[in-house]
């Protein structure tokens, strides 16, 4: 029998092969009928590595019926055989993590250490929903009121709808959005990132191979229409998304008014404060991989850093003596610092905010455009980019650029920099460095963000916390991971009961609340 793969290879002959992307529905990888297919290329080099299909609506709808199919058995699988695939899905990600490093670093650009963290994150996600048995556990009350007993179960609520970014082709469709899904006894249809969809439908190869049965994952590529399916469909319970502020909020708004639950993680901005007390040469350190790591597309960059004046030109020559030790090169090399930006059309989106921050007045101290790669010429390269100078009215230093473009806020004290941070219509991450624990705690307990960093750069939590973006980061009520992310994929049952002995006539009075209050004075039962 031949194998079913994600995809085809157009031509063998090609210098270039070109892989011919598949959707996958029911258990099997499927070649859509559409006529629309959209270009992958590999950053690093400029070439198109790939074509993904622009998925029919009659395909999400096979899709999203596959997993309304499967929903029935799958949520009635004891939750420990179902926590069985998920053991063996991780086992299958360890055991080809290599190859999962090189096809994400292949289409998204990632540096090798960059990408494995990728591809990493998604078991450290799969090893928390193993706690499924454990986390699904509900609560209990014996003689609640007299006679009566109280049970809160926690059950799965049918087809969730994941539509997944292109800038973390692994952790978050297959991390943040499947996992405790698939463990709670539901069902997904993923829409997979149409610029990076291999690593998503490389995955589900693995889901299968693991032992999920047919249809309770199912992958589709598609536009944007064919995507407004999931928001409105009547078999859709409830939708994940990772994107942009814009679309987030539309998600939200019309998903919500067809009653279903959403997370929609979205934009950020996300300040450092640096004290004077702050060790500048590690800070600085800091400050560059937590804005240059993932080439700047990660919602928990650090692009602004508000510094106080009294040593913001000593940091300020830290920064850039290592900015320029920085290797650029192709994202699979492991000697590369810096990797590619997605593609050409994101780089130009870069460029050009870089171009609106020359415009607003900001000082551009460091220049990365236009780099030289030696033997990569084609690649889509952006170099490290440093303002100083940029001032409230600036937007370059309020919105999202998502590339390695640092923006330098000055300030005399820790009240101004803190206000200006709190200004921000965002709130995923802050962080603060300085090694005085008076202002740490301040810090913490006063700032907008949901995640906060002490000395740390980047404060993603670990998978058994939850992803905790406020303001304009995030619009629902239950957020991606943690407990956040089992309450989100189930719903609650409260059962109260009383029985009545066998040897007796069950007579007597019933009040209004049938025997529930138990603190009913006695005159009046």
């Amino acid at each position: 029998m031949e194998e079913n793969r994600y995809f085809d290879i157009e031509d063998e002959t090609a210098e270039v092969p070109v892989k011919k992307l598949k959707y996958f529905v029911d258990g099997e990888f499927k070649v859509s009928s559409t006529k629309n297919y959209m270009d992958c290329y590999n950053p690093s080099t400029g070439d198109i590595i790939a074509h993904a299909p622009k998925c029919t609506q009659a395909e999400v709808d096979a899709a999203i019926e596959s997993a309304t199919n499967a929903y029935p058995e799958w949520s009635q699988t004891p939750v420990s055989k179902r926590v069985q695939v998920l053991y063996k899905f991780k086992a299958l990600v360890e055991e080809h993590l290599e190859e999962l490093t090189y096809l994400l670093c292949q289409e998204e650009g990632k540096n090798w250490t960059e990408s494995m963290g990728d591809v990493l994150k998604v078991n450290e996600v799969v090893e928390f929903a193993c706690g499924a048995p454990h986390l699904m556990k509900g609560e209990s009350l014996m003689q609640a009121s007299k006679g009566y007993d109280t049970v809160l179960y926690h059950h799965p609520i049918g087809v969730f709808a994941g539509i997944a970014p292109w800038n973390f082709p692994a952790m978050i469709p297959h991390g943040w959005m499947s996992p405790i899904c698939i463990a709670t006894g539901n069902c997904m249809v993923l829409k997979a990132a149409s610029f990076v969809p291999q690593s998503s439908l490389r995955l589900a190869e693995l889901w299968r191979e693991a032992g999920l049965p047919k249809g309770v994952l199912n992958i589709v590529t598609a536009g944007r229409n064919e995507a407004e399916i999931f928001l409105k469909h009547p078999d859709i319970k409830g939708v994940s998304f990772v994107g942009s502020t814009s679309v987030g909020k539309h998600i939200y708004k019309t998903a919500a008014a067809h009653g279903k639950r959403v997370q929609a993680l979205t934009e950020a901005k996300n300040h450092a404060l640096v004290m004077r007390d702050a060790k500048l040469e590690r800070t600085a350190r800091g400050i560059i991989n937590a804005y240059c790591g993932c080439a700047g597309a990660r919602c928990m960059a650090c692009p602004v850093i508000v510094v106080e004046n009294a040593i913001a030109d000593e940091l300020i020559s830290y920064l850039k003596k290592f900015v320029a030790e920085m290797k650029l090169g192709p994202a699979y090399d492991p000697d590369t610092g810096m990797g590619p930006i997605m593609n050409e059309g994101h780089l130009k989106f870069v460029a050009d905010w870089i171009e609106k921050g020359i415009e607003e007045g900001a000082e551009l101290i460091v220049d990365g455009r236009n780099p030289v790669v030696k033997g990569y010429e084609n690649g889509f390269y952006l170099a490290p980019t440093i303002f100083d100078h940029v001032t409230p009215e600036m937007t370059i230093g309020d919105e999202e650029v998502f590339g390695p473009v640092l923006c330098i806020k000055r300030v005399d004290t820790f009240e101004e920099g803190l206000a200006i941070m709190n200004k921000s219509r965002f709130a995923n991450g802050s962080v603060i460095y300085t090694q005085n624990g008076h202002y740490a705690r301040e810090f913490a307990f006063r700032t907008d963000a949901g995640m906060v960093g002490v000395n740390v750069g980047i404060p993603v939590p670990l998978g058994i916390f939850g992803f905790t973006g406020h303001k304009d980061s995030f619009f629902g009520d239950l957020h991606v991971m943690g407990k956040d992310g089992f309450a989100f994929f189930t719903e609650s049952k409260c059962v109260t009961q009383t029985w009545f002995p066998e040897t007796e006539e069950a007579v007597g009075k019933v009040d209004t609340w049938d025997g529930t209050i138990s603190s009913m004075p006695d005159k009046y039962k």
